[in-house]
């Protein structure tokens, strides 16, 4: 079929997520025929750098041959089965593998699909944990107000990205919301370090508050994707850990973006020397190739939920293709090729570069803050920087910025006010230059 004609009924039948449909008449979605490496090529042969690894996922670069011959091999053995009562070779060694490079004490692991089911398994069971120890009036969670973990019901419950919930909030379970650790626009007026992260107040005010009705705090760490690309410092998250400790209440990191290397270690929980109650993985765990995600959790809350038959202590909840084996398959490759190219000091050491080359731009106009970590560099644009007055999401300087970028052979998608790079872990020095060669002289050229 020509491009033509698949945009067509594209167009007809397709309905794409975040996207305002009535758009697609007048401005057709990309089509993209293949991917390789580092690059998404289109229907006409235009090659593209991926520069937000395909929302967040993509690990060592599209069809990566020992992730593609890993698939091949499983698919030939066992391509399906359900996973009640039943398990699998690469379920297992899957699950000892994430045990073994996961921070202490979390040594269960529950998988599922997709980063909001990650988050969602989470949820309830640190909801049926405290209900099967006996403390039924631990039902709350605590959140940031410029979090994100997905957009299921519990997720978006837990969110604090209002584009994402307004038309949604009769179906959602309210939750204690505390101010973002937002330094660029900390609503104190105070500059880190020396605000001695006082922002971590308001959690533990809620915390307090909430008395003995908290069942758990969730956090992205050290980098709010959807809410902004908003990285903040380690010690927030430090300090956020040792409240929940404190309070006696479960900890869970979403670490669906942030997982694997993205941010210079294998966790970016590591950076703070935090263990969680729950860690939520998915996005990066396959290489960015096949949906799977995980939950893990602690041998202390999978006792929780062991009894007799009728307990009334089983977790149900699952998934049709929890622990797909092909899935599995892809992510113990993946997980091969960190250790193999030693992937994650690979980006410790590269971030400096990306960090560099994104400063450089910090003085162009409309452009109020530029912040990163690891792989992952943003900027933040505003009406004035004096007044750090947000620049409308839907304003032209970001449909220029789109435009521009793929002129310029750069797949890039603004989120709200914010123009980033999200780069693979796997990318080496001369394309990461050439990214921000082209990513510097598309923003000049649309912002002057």
């Amino acid at each position: 079929m020509d491009r033509k004609s698949l945009l067509l009924k594209d167009l007809r039948h397709s309905w794409h997520p975040y996207t305002q449909m009535s758009t697609l008449a007048t401005e057709p979605p990309m089509l993209i025929d293949r991917a390789e490496g580092l690059f998404l090529f289109d229907a006409e042969g235009n090659r593209y750098y991926d520069a937000i690894s395909s929302w967040w996922c993509v690990v060592h670069g599209h069809g990566h041959p020992g992730i593609r011959e890993a698939v091949a091999r499983q698919m030939e053995r066992l391509d399906h089965v359900l996973f009640a009562g039943v398990t699998h070779e690469p379920a297992v060694r899957l699950a000892s593998r994430l045990a073994a490079i996961a921070p202490e004490g979390l040594s269960r692991v529950f998988f599922s699909d997709n980063g909001s089911t990650a988050v969602e398994v989470a949820l309830k069971m640190s909801l049926q944990c405290w209900r099967n120890l006996g403390r039924e009036e631990r039902t709350g969670f605590v959140c940031l107000d410029h979090g994100y973990h997905g957009d299921t019901t519990g997720c978006m419950s837990v969110s604090g990205v209002e584009a994402f919930l307004r038309a949604f909030r009769p179906i959602l379970f309210s939750a204690r919301r505390v101010p973002a650790p937002y330094c660029y626009r900390c609503p104190a007026g105070r500059t880190y370090p020396e605000c001695g992260v006082s922002c971590v107040d308001a959690l533990g005010d809620a915390l307090r508050e909430g008395g003995e009705t908290i069942a758990a705090v969730i956090l992205e760490p050290l980098l709010l994707g959807a809410g902004g690309m908003i990285v903040y410092p380690p010690e927030y998250l430090f300090r956020a850990a040792a409240l929940a400790r404190e309070r006696g209440v479960h900890l869970i990191l979403d670490e669906v973006a942030t997982g694997f290397g993205r941010t210079g270690t294998m966790f970016a929980c590591e950076q703070a020397g935090v263990s969680p109650d729950f860690l939520c993985l998915s996005k990066g765990l396959t290489g960015g190739t096949m949906p799977l995600a995980a939950t893990l959790t602690t041998a202390e809350v999978y006792n929780s939920f062991l009894g007799s038959p009728d307990s009334g202590k089983t977790f149900y909840h699952g998934h049709t293709y929890t622990a797909n084996p092909v899935g599995c398959a892809a992510a113990l490759a993946s997980l091969d090729l960190f250790e193999e190219g030693r992937l994650v000091e690979h980006v410790a050491r590269l971030a400096p570069r990306l960090a560099e080359g994104v400063r450089e731009l910090a003085g162009l106009p409309m452009v109020g803050d530029v912040r990163g970590i690891g792989m992952v560099a943003a900027l933040e644009l505003v009406r004035d920087k004096d007044s750090k007055e947000p620049l409308p999401g839907t304003a032209p300087p970001f449909r220029d910025i789109r435009h521009e970028g793929l002129r310029r052979g750069l797949f890039l998608r603004p989120l709200g006010n914010v123009v980033y790079l999200f780069l693979p872990p796997a990318v080496t020095r001369d394309p990461l230059d050439d990214i921000l060669d082209r990513f510097g002289a598309t923003l000049r050229k649309v912002l002057r």
